[in-house]
């Protein structure tokens, strides 16, 4: 294999240190992926080095003409805290012809805007909770063509942001005070989407023109209290106490039979081509107990922890972890960029 310069681009407050030993629990996972993804590539025996981003374009630019990287890892979620701006960030590197992983520019502006992306979806038939959107500034009231509960979350926003157990509301006053706390606590407009009561699914789709899809996963609940909704919250993805006290797990979806993984498995790939995806993402799904299945939205550049669900997934496909990153780097590497071309 090939020893790569591999400029890693990640936010500048979850560049980690050289050892975890010494860190609490919550520090950990606040720079799990940044350092998981620079340990493999280290012990892949590329030759790496770090960047940390804040919000200058310039440093980006200064380090790809010095030091002349053969693929910058993208690790940002953001840019200026704005989610939907990391597409920029990507086209910027376009723009300085460097190679990189991880979704195009245009796939993540068409999945981070989760209007655009439910409108293309239906277009190609593929079934998504119907919704309402709310805009900054405007009344708010209850979508005569909607029936509660209402699921409300950013129309931007990614990583479970805002997202609690309040956001499945169930009437028009509950609509409001929602809305509301999305609009002013996150600053982008909301959307509310009818709440599907189900299995709530994941698929890794990793691939530019030929994909691969990882087998079905699920996040269930050993001990969720009595009155408490099956959903990805805030608490379930970012705080391990909770985790632990409701019983959070997520392993290979059982009891689904073959022409269910096949729908659901296609489904995946058809949403990943619909928005123009490349690089790796995960598709998120409902599947009601009536059998029929909802996408909820597509994630491009879901979280590489080692011990994520993108990474297990693979793992649980004959992946393993160091082989994941390394394919990721090389499908960087071999996207058709218009700059290749022209």
């Amino acid at each position: 294999m090939k020893r790569l310069r591999v400029l890693i681009l990640m936010h500048e407050e979850l560049v980690p240190p050289d050892s975890l030993e010494g860190l609490s629990e919550q520090e950990v996972i606040r720079i799990a992926m940044e350092y998981d993804v620079r340990v493999a590539l280290e012990e892949l025996g590329h030759d790496v080095r770090v960047l940390g981003v804040k919000d200058e374009l310039g440093p980006i630019r200064r380090a790809i003409e010095e030091w002349r990287p053969h693929v910058a890892f993208n690790l940002l979620m953001h840019f200026h805290g704005i989610g939907i701006y990391d597409a920029y960030v990507v086209s910027y590197l376009e723009l300085l012809r460097c190679p990189y992983t991880g979704c195009n520019p245009r796939g993540l502006m068409l999945a981070n805007d989760k209007v655009t992306a439910k409108k293309i979806l239906a277009f190609h038939r593929i079934t998504t909770p119907r919704f309402a959107l709310y805009r900054r500034g405007r009344a708010v009231r209850a979508p005569a063509r909607l029936e509660f509960p209402l699921f409300v979350k950013s129309a931007a926003e990614h990583s479970s942001m805002g997202i609690a157990q309040a956001s499945i509301v169930h009437d028009e006053a509950e609509l409001r005070e929602r809305v509301d706390f999305v609009q002013r606590t996150i600053g982008t407009d909301a959307i509310a989407e009818e709440y599907v009561e189900g299995r709530e699914l994941y698929v890794g789709v990793m691939g530019n023109r030929r994909l691969e899809a990882f087998p079905i996963w699920e996040l269930t609940f050993d001990r969720l209290p009595e009155g408490s909704a099956p959903i990805a919250t805030s608490k379930v993805k970012w705080d391990p106490e909770y985790q632990e006290r409701v019983g959070v797990r997520t392993a290979r979806a059982r009891g689904l039979d073959a022409e269910q993984e096949a729908e659901i498995t296609r489904t995946a790939k058809r949403i990943y081509r619909a928005l123009g995806l490349s690089g790796f993402a995960r598709i998120d799904f409902r599947l009601r107990p009536d059998g029929r299945l909802f996408v909820l939205e597509a994630n491009p550049n879901p979280d590489l922890c080692h011990d994520e669900d993108f990474a297990v997934s693979a793992a649980e496909s004959g992946i393993p972890y160091l082989e994941l990153v390394q394919r990721i780097v090389s499908l960087g590497r071999r996207w058709s960029a218009p700059w290749k071309s022209a």
